[in-house]
């Protein structure tokens, strides 16, 4: 081009992204709100949605597990998939297919159309929430500008499963539950025309090596079998045959996923990116809070709706104060402290703050007072979480090397999704055992109908109240990881040249300096 003369007329890719990552921080944002959104969103539809399609009791928990298998299950895929075709390509490619399996959800006449709908809603969103957080990673490189992005991004991340309590009862209530599924259309419609026209991704950060299909293979079953593990095990019991055959399986096709990796030429998921003590330490700690949190966003919606009397959408606005948590944590807090202190002392008090919020939150009675009780509770835990969801999310894919950028991207996902899995049966599991042995003890002394009712309800809260002393016990080790195992410095405010290998890694892209 040089010898034409007309070389300064071209615009610089390199330039031209940077130029343009605050609106594509918009675009990408708004996907991964329709992501989040749709987690919860679909729960509070379930009930109306089991009755249209007539989906008995036995079978209605596959509209949420046929989702949550192929979301856990494909996300490493996913990300390898984005770091191979480029993000962008993989982010569009996503919301397009999300976008078409939620007009199948929302048109299904039929159980299977229904849970065939949710499975593919799955597949897309494993290929569309790593290219996402990878693009993130490789767009925003200042570290003040990191901070910034990524507190939107942490923001969205944990708020907007409550947000679509709130969504969810609106659309239900007043609309349809067949909503619940076509919103996710303007949404996916928006961001895909936007990214389309608006990402300008940076070169020399793609990874063409031949795909590890034995890799894909074997990470694929093994985490589908984890999670359909603990999906089981929340129906049927930690003893039942099928559910101790799914750990074992899991067990067994995990540690020979990391073997195979650390054997073959060009592993799906490179050691290098996991056995970083930093990186560990987000996935773990990750991992064990969204555990926690999972768990308690069940509880609340059951005793608000069933012991309290809310009607979804009182029960969806009744979530906004730990909304505004998380935001405030995120943005005013994670985001300007980022640059000056260290990323542990933002993560290891932000789940200590939360944990404070769910000792709170183990006091419930049924008498308890939202006001008083429940809201304070609500607010501590959504700023604690957001303020460490923040630097969690950056650190997750600081200084990474481009090539596996998607691939660290599908392991926050993957800690997310399989610590969800994990927390819904755990702590479920927790509450209804505590709650059996109230009622086995407390019934005799009930002579008629409304004390044997009261009893059960008394049960009930009783076993949520045990659960969440779990969870404040799993939010304090979450705490403790985060300070022991993460120890790099703050980041510095300036930038430098990150390496970049692989294949056409023609231009050097900028990682922030971390100070040790």
């Amino acid at each position: 081009m040089s010898e034409t003369g007309i070389s300064k007329a071209v615009p610089d890719p390199a330039s031209d992204a940077h130029s343009n990552r605050w609106k594509a921080l918009v675009f990408i944002a708004l996907a991964q709100l329709m992501v989040v959104l749709d987690a919860t969103i679909v729960n509070i539809a379930l009930p109306s949605a089991q009755q249209d399609l007539g989906i008995t009791d036995g079978n209605r928990q596959w509209v949420v597990t046929a989702y949550a298998l192929a979301f856990g299950g494909l996300l490493l895929f996913g990300g390898r998939i984005a770091d191979l075709w480029g993000r962008k390509r993989a982010f569009v490619v996503g919301l397009v297919g999300f976008a078409l399996a939620s007009a199948l959800g929302g048109a299904a006449q039929s159980g299977a159309m229904m849970f065939g709908a949710r499975a593919l809603q799955g597949v897309f969103g494993a290929l569309l929430a790593p290219a996402a957080l990878s693009l993130l990673a490789v767009m925003f490189t200042d570290a003040k500008e990191r901070a910034k992005a990524f507190g939107i991004y942490g923001a969205i991340a944990g708020g907007g499963g409550a947000v679509g309590f709130i969504l969810g009862g609106v659309l239900t209530e007043y609309m349809n539950w067949r909503w619940t599924f076509f919103v996710n259309i303007p949404f996916a419609i928006v961001a895909a025309a936007g990214a389309y026209f608006v990402i300008r991704e940076p070169k020399g950060g793609r990874n063409r090596s031949p795909l590890d299909i034995p890799g894909v293979v074997l990470s694929t079953l093994g985490l589908v079998s984890l999670v359909y593990g603990f999906t089981r095990a929340e129906s049927d019991g930690w003893g039942d045959t099928t559910t101790v055959g799914l750990f074992v399986a899991s067990a067994l096709l995990l540690a020979a996923f990391v073997f195979t990796e650390s054997k073959v030429k060009a592993p799906l998921l490179p050691l290098r990116v996991i056995t970083e003590r930093n990186r560990g330490g987000v996935y773990l700690s990750l991992g064990l809070a969204i555990i926690a949190m999972f768990g308690t966003f069940l509880f609340l919606t059951y005793y608000l709706q069933i012991v309290k009397g809310y009607s979804p959408i009182s029960t969806g606005f009744a979530f906004l104060p730990m909304i505004a948590g998380m935001i405030t944590g995120s943005t005013q807090i994670g985001a300007r402290l980022m640059t000056r202190v260290a990323p542990r002392l933002l993560m290891g008090p932000g789940f200590l703050v939360a944990a404070l919020g769910m000792l709170l939150l183990a006091q419930l009675e049924i008498g308890s007072s939202y006001v008083s009780l429940v809201m304070p509770a609500m607010l501590l835990l959504g700023l604690g979480m957001g303020t460490a969801f923040m630097p969690a999310m950056s650190l997750a894919t600081h200084g990474i090397e481009p090539r596996d950028a998607g691939v660290a991207s599908a392991m926050v996902n993957t800690s997310q999704q399989v610590g969800g899995a994990i927390g819904t049966a755990l702590l479920n599991t927790i509450a209804a055992s505590a709650t059996t042995v109230y009622i086995k003890d407390h019934i005799g002394g009930a002579t008629s109908a409304s004390q044997r009712q009261l009893v059960q309800a008394e049960g009930m809260v009783h076993g949520y109240s045990n659960a969440i002393w779990f969870a404040v016990g799993i939010l304090v080790v979450a705490a403790g990881i985060a300070f022991t195992l993460i120890n790099t410095g703050r980041p510095d405010a300036t930038a430098v040249s990150g390496p970049t290998t692989g294949e056409g890694a023609e231009d050097e892209l900028k990682v922030p300096v971390i100070a040790h």
